[in-house]
């Protein structure tokens, strides 16, 4: 449990991301990807469904013994909780509303974002742009482990935990690596988050808040479908920055497993994905992907040559423009 991964530092590369001249090929060959673009009206749907349960959820577990409060939270609110934050990874592109209502599109993310109790659709929306327009991009992609985490958690144990820290991790990183003024809607996101969360304990008790909160915690640390994180652009293999996942939980993730279509074309729905890969079969078929998010966390935990520096990084140049 403490061999020492051998790599100290990213992995350094001087050419641009793959996704952006790929989308351009794809799109001269097939013109009719582009008729997958534009919202998926079932979202919202969706959404407000996943919301409904979760307030039912609350509801059930104010009476409940602590022992099924735990018991729940990790086997049920757990997973909702981290569907929800990838509910809200769709909204972000403006999938709810279309991309001429983008405000609607704001406000619904808030309305996903009060099952998971931590107020952060606002913030992740002007990050999450940055990392697809300039992946990898040093100083900018917050996305990217810090220097920090890459020197200290070096062993197997040290990433078993850093595994568990996810959250917190994802949390403070902004702060750290890109650092943006605070605007008036994560003002906005966080009153009416700290509202619901007061008014849930008011009505219900402690237990609801702490099924809410713990939920989406232990839902991004150590869960099978917190593997999405690193498997996403973690590079098992070199020379590949972006892998998809084509397995079962998908179903439960909005499609976000895939992966390399989602940033070869961002403005298409998750649940329109598949169609890409069916379509362009030929730019697909080659990647690397995997079947298993619980063996990728496996893997990266036991794999000493792997460690948060196994990124890949790029010194961007010209005119940055951020969110």
């Amino acid at each position: 449990m403490g061999n020492r991964v051998a790599r100290e530092d990213y992995e350094w590369v001087y050419t641009e991301q793959p996704h952006a001249n790929r989308r351009k090929e794809i799109l001269a060959k097939y013109p009719e990807i582009k008729t997958l673009m534009g919202p998926d009206h079932r979202l919202k749907w969706i959404v407000c469904i996943m919301v409904a349960v979760q307030f039912l959820a609350f509801y059930l577990v104010k009476d409940l013994d602590w022992k099924w409060v735990l018991f729940w939270t990790y086997a049920f609110g757990s997973c909702i909780n981290h569907s929800m934050t990838l509910a809200i990874h769709e909204i972000s592109h403006n999938t709810a509303f279309g991309n001429n209502r983008a405000m609607w599109n704001r406000y619904f993310a808030m309305f996903a974002n009060l099952p998971i109790g931590l107020p952060y659709s606002a913030s992740f929306k002007r990050y999450h742009l940055d990392h697809h327009r300039y992946l990898g991009g040093d100083g900018v992609d917050v996305d990217i482990p810090t220097e920090f985490e890459g020197w200290f958690f070096c062993t197997r144990f040290r990433k078993f935990v850093w595994i568990i820290l996810q959250p917190l991790f994802y949390a403070v990183r902004p702060l750290c690596i890109n650092p943006k003024p605070i605007t008036h809607l994560e003002l906005s996101n966080t009153a009416i988050q700290v509202c619901f969360n007061v008014a849930l304990y008011w009505l219900w008790g402690g237990k609801p808040l702490f099924y809410m909160l713990a939920g989406s915690l232990l839902g991004m640390g150590l869960h099978p479908i917190s593997g999405h994180f690193i498997a996403e652009h973690y590079m098992f293999l070199k020379g590949h920055e972006t892998y998809s996942y084509y397995g079962s939980l998908n179903l439960l993730t909005f499609n976000v497993g895939y992966h390399n279509e989602h940033h070869d074309f961002p403005s298409i729905p998750g649940r329109r994905l598949p169609m890409v890969k069916k379509i362009a079969s030929e730019y697909y078929d080659g990647l690397p992907s995997y079947s298993s998010w619980v063996k990728v966390l496996y893997d990266f935990i036991m794999d000493d040559s792997i460690s948060p520096y196994s990124r890949v990084k790029r010194t961007l140049k010209g005119d940055i423009k951020q969110e």
